[in-house]
């Protein structure tokens, strides 16, 4: 291998999956490469849930997962790790008692990792993190689009008088002119609301709304059709709130609700944004102390990589434009 190519993840046929460090997919740390492409960072913070906690124990939880995880995707044929350099860039320590230092602490975090040239792929944590990774994303390429996978809406406005929490990331972006308005999309929302305001609210805000029931009744082509034309050209950021998913696929989550996407439907819809300029993601919500056999992590680890071969692929295509 020439020093010019991507380090990828270590030979499972020569180590097995579950021996050594997890790290994201086994790549390599990102002290270990030059630089990277793409970075997957974990944020281990939950203090802004409002029912089960647990998240904090999510990125490594989707690590353990991750050993599973092959370097080439049929869905996508492509080999994402040979196409850029992917790294694990570990964690992002903020604290746990401070709900207000912590938002400081991962958008500062998010900007030193941005500013190497590379695009994050963030493992939470709580959705609370949302709002400063789209701060720091938002500083480097202006309003960006965001495509929100969730049950819930989480564009409430506070929570004990909170503005910090897990359910108002989004209505603080919206606020802050971090976002797009013009190209704001839920996915999979879904259960009951306070009230008929909340919708009303939130489409104040500028969002659109495809429920987990349009899924099932319109099929993933048609709603990845949609969204990919309310997205546009617009740079994108993708938020996936693993309880988009049914507890039957995701059980391992904090605020679980009945009736949600299976783990293929989300991940065809993700394979169908191959379009898009996806700048940057997260996957959030992973609890396992609530999960069974690995299930949700599972899921989100795969959730992860089909972002991260969006991102790759994207990456590498546009290398070859440059360079005719």
């Amino acid at each position: 291998m020439s020093s010019t190519e991507p380090r990828g993840p270590v030979d499972s046929s020569r180590t097995p999956r579950y021996a050594g460090p997890a790290t994201f997919a086994r790549l390599p740390r990102l002290d270990e490469v030059a630089r990277a492409d793409i970075a997957v960072v974990g944020v281990p913070f939950d203090s802004g849930v409002s029912y089960r906690p647990g998240a904090r124990f999510g990125g490594n939880a989707v690590r353990e997962a991750s050993r599973l995880l092959r370097p080439y995707n049929p869905a996508q044929d492509a080999s994402p790790f040979a196409l850029v350099q992917v790294a694990d860039a570990g964690d992002i320590a903020a604290n746990p008692f401070n709900i207000n230092e912590a938002v400081e602490t991962v958008e500062a975090a998010a900007d030193e990792l941005l500013a190497t040239g590379a695009r994050l792929i963030t493992l939470g944590g709580d959705h609370t993190i949302a709002l400063p990774l789209l701060r720091s994303v938002a500083k480097k390429h202006g309003p960006v689009a965001l495509l929100h996978f969730d049950a819930h809406l989480d564009t409430w406005d506070t929570y004990f008088g909170a503005e910090y929490t897990h359910g108002t990331p989004f209505r603080r972006a919206v606020e802050e002119g971090i976002l797009d308005t013009e190209a704001l999309s839920h996915v999979g929302t879904r259960g009951p609301l306070y009230g008929k305001q909340d919708l009303t609210d939130d489409e104040k805000l500028g969002f659109g709304i495809v429920t987990s029931a349009d899924v099932m009744r319109r099929g993933v082509d048609e709603v990845a059709q949609q969204l990919r034309e309310r997205i546009g050209g617009r740079p994108l950021y993708v938020s996936v709130d693993i309880d988009v998913l049914d507890p039957a696929h995701a059980p391992g989550t904090g605020t679980p609700e009945a009736g949600g996407l299976t783990s293929r439907e989300l991940l065809e819809i993700l394979r169908g944004l191959s379009g898009c300029r996806l700048v940057s993601a997260d996957v959030v919500e992973v609890a396992p102390a609530y999960d069974h056999a690995e299930i949700t992590a599972v899921a989100a680890s795969h959730t992860a990589y089909e972002l991260t071969t969006l991102m790759a692929r994207q990456i590498a295509a546009s290398r070859q434009e440059s360079a005719q």
